[in-house]
């Protein structure tokens, strides 16, 4: 059986497609562990500054896989019909994408979506988290859940907090289907481009923009958004500005804040801009 998901590295990118055409990648079991595995070991590397997640065969997800469910099905009819009753297999495979979904989150690199073709359910999820989402004009987004009689249990949380709790009230209880304009008028996706020919080239033009910026300050600077995101503004405003302040000092006293401002001040690149650096 073929790998669910192709990874491959060059300079300062890692892309990521989701390699299942036939189905247009639909999220099995096996691609969420693979992909969480991915994003997991990318933890505290300096040398990727961007993620850049796309799907193969002109389709991006179309969300989760029902044969894992109906696996889950059965694993929880067996398990009934036992003695006893032990964790919930159901409950377990939905929980798992859920996983993904805060291990995409907690990556230090700038995630990428590049959208085109389908992008439902969980796929729709998945563009939530993003940091930069790119869809093509043909897109088509949907949470369509409840037309298999399911709730959207895993993304609900993170498209509210994309695109507010009215839309997603919408376009969770009525299965709406969205094109790529509709996607960006709402705040799903940042930019849209005519075709897959523009995406890829978008996709290049945005990790050119990256080369400019340090590492060591993204993951930092993505990490303080995402607590925002996730509700740690709850904390006094004071505590945050204090949190805020400390961690711009270790960013001057490190060694990308010297050597930022140095080459600034001398009018030169820094180091992670220069020619060759990952």
């Amino acid at each position: 059986m073929s790998a669910p998901i192709r990874v491959e590295r060059a300079g300062h990118a890692l892309r990521i497609t989701l390699d299942r055409p036939k189905a247009c990648n639909a999220m099995s079991l096996e691609m969420v562990d693979a992909l969480i595995d991915t994003f997991e070991g990318l933890r505290g590397d300096r040398g990727v500054r961007a993620v850049v997640i796309r799907g193969a065969g002109g389709h991006f997800c179309a969300g989760g896989d029902i044969k894992d469910m109906a696996a889950a099905r059965q694993a929880a009819g067996a398990a009934e019909a036992g003695a006893g009753a032990g964790a919930d297999p159901i409950a377990a495979v939905n929980r798992r994408f859920g996983d993904l979904l805060v291990a995409a989150q907690g990556l230090d690199q700038v995630l990428i979506a590049a959208l085109e073709g389908v992008v439902l359910g969980g796929g729709f999820g998945l563009a939530c988290v993003a940091d930069v989402a790119v869809a093509t004009a043909s897109a088509r987004f949907a949470m369509p859940e409840v037309t298999l009689g399911l709730p959207p249990a895993q993304i609900a949380l993170f498209v509210a907090r994309r695109i507010g709790i009215s839309q997603t009230r919408r376009l969770a209880l009525t299965a709406a289907r969205l094109d790529g304009d509709e996607a960006h008028r709402i705040g799903l996706v940042h930019e849209v481009v005519a075709d897959a020919d523009a995406l890829s080239a978008r996709v290049e033009a945005l990790l050119q923009d990256l080369r400019r910026c340090a590492p060591g300050a993204l993951a930092v600077t993505r990490r303080m958004l995402h607590d925002l995101a996730a509700g740690a503004d709850a904390r006094p405003l004071d505590r945050r500005l204090d949190e805020a302040a400390a961690a711009f000092s270790a960013a001057v006293r490190g060694p990308e804040g010297l050597a930022g401002t140095l080459a600034f001040v001398q009018k030169q690149s820094p180091p992670w801009a220069e020619e060759g650096a990952p």
